[in-house]
This record gives C-alpha cells, structure tokens and sequence, in this order.
C-alpha cells in the first residue's frame, strides 16, 4: 500500500489501495489516470440536530478534522505535508486506530472513518456530553483536540509529527500518560481520556498544559510526536 520513499514522503500504487483519502494539500506529485474528488469524513453530522447542547457539539465535532480529497485511478500518488515526519499503520481487521485529524495524511479509501469524542475527565469523572464539552475547555488550553479521526478496518493509514515518532506500548499495569500537544493517534484497543487535576475554571488563563493529561489504557500503541508543536 504505501511506501516510505523517505521519512517525509510516501507514495502508494492508487488502483492497488482501491482508492486514497488524503488531507487538501499533501498531494505532491502523480503519474497515471488519477482523478481527485472532494472527500467527507462521516459522522460529523450526527449530532447537528436535537437542543443548543447537541448543536454545540455538532459544530464542534464537524470542525475537528481536515478537508480531505479522494483520488481514485490507475497510477502512483507521492504524498507529504508541510516537510513533516511521516509514519505508515498498517491496519488489521478488528483493531482500531484514533488520530488527530490534524495528524492523519492519508488512508486507504476502504477503511471506515468516523469522528469521535475524546471523553474528559476533571478528577471527579464527568462523561457523556457534558465531560465533552468540558474537554473542549481543556482542548483549547493543551491543543488536543475534542474529537480525533477514527479509522478501522484492513488498510493502511499514514501519520504526520513534528521532530520523529516514539512508539509506547500500552498494556501495562499502568497507563501510559501523555502530554496531548504531544499526542499523535492510539492504535489497537485503546481508551483515552483527558484529564486534569484542575477545575476548569482554574486552568483558564495559566496558558499550561502541564497540569492536562491524556491516559491511554487498554492494548495496543500510542504515537507520541518528539515535539509539543501543533500541526
């Protein structure tokens, strides 16, 4: 599927894949019969309806991922973004992959993509919608956004990051804590959760992010970015 022709370029046979989504702009280079289409994640819609909590969160959740485009064809795509870092999941049936969209290049057209929440927890629990609206409190103060890209099925997908990857196993008895600026995606059967020690109200002003934390538990891997700059 694709192929790393250096660390910040892939390229990927675009007839083999049976189809590419990629973000607006990573399109470097192409031979072939390839044509582009604009290209829509599902899900972003879901909650558009209901009262003003649920149309919140609608809008929230159709402004958290990137434009993307499909090519579909006969023929090679070079992809890359912006001189960043690039990193190939190949995806097995069964397993899961939760990406911040800002942090996704391209995927293989036939794997399922959805938006989801990333649930907040501010020391005393809080789910649902309400502990994701709280998370968008946070989210704006870590750059960790409210919701990430979910991707499933068998396929292949590929992750930007500034500075490298660092590939955390998670299963252990403990979670693997991390800082969500630095948070690129979680692969496998893994939950994350945001959290702080703080009230939101507290946080408001203190411009750190040090005291926001996202706990990945469960089995799989998580890509950290060797960088706290956003994408």
């Amino acid at each position: 599927m694709f192929e790393k022709v250096n660390g910040k370029v892939v390229k990927v046979d675009v007839g083999m894949a049976g189809g590419v989504v990629a973000r607006n702009g990573a399109m470097l280079f192409y031979t072939g019969d390839i044509s582009f289409a604009p290209h829509q994640i599902p899900g972003a819609q879901g909650m558009g309806g209901g009262g003003g909590l649920m149309r919140m969160a609608g809008r929230m959740m159709a402004g958290e991922h990137e434009r993307t485009m499909l090519a579909q064809g006969n023929g090679e795509v070079h992809y890359g973004f912006a001189g960043l870092e690039v990193h190939v999941v190949q995806m097995q049936p069964g397993a899961v992959l939760r990406v911040e969209a800002s942090r996704l290049l391209a995927n293989t057209a036939q794997l399922q993509s959805s938006i989801v929440s990333v649930m907040s927890s501010g020391g005393g629990g809080g789910g649902g919608l309400m502990g994701a609206l709280r998370g968008a409190a946070s989210g704006a103060l870590t750059g960790q956004g409210m919701f990430t890209t979910q991707l499933s099925g068998q396929g292949a997908a590929v992750l930007l990051a500034h500075g490298g990857f660092l590939e955390l196993p998670v299963g252990g008895q403990y979670p693997v804590v991390v800082d969500p600026q630095a948070f690129v995606a979680a692969y496998g059967n893994v939950q994350t959760e945001l959290k702080t020690a703080l009230s939101w109200r507290d946080a408001v002003g203190r411009g750190s992010g040090e005291a926001m934390q996202l706990h990945c538990a469960g089995q799989g891997v998580v890509y950290v970015q060797a960088s706290e700059e956003k994408l």
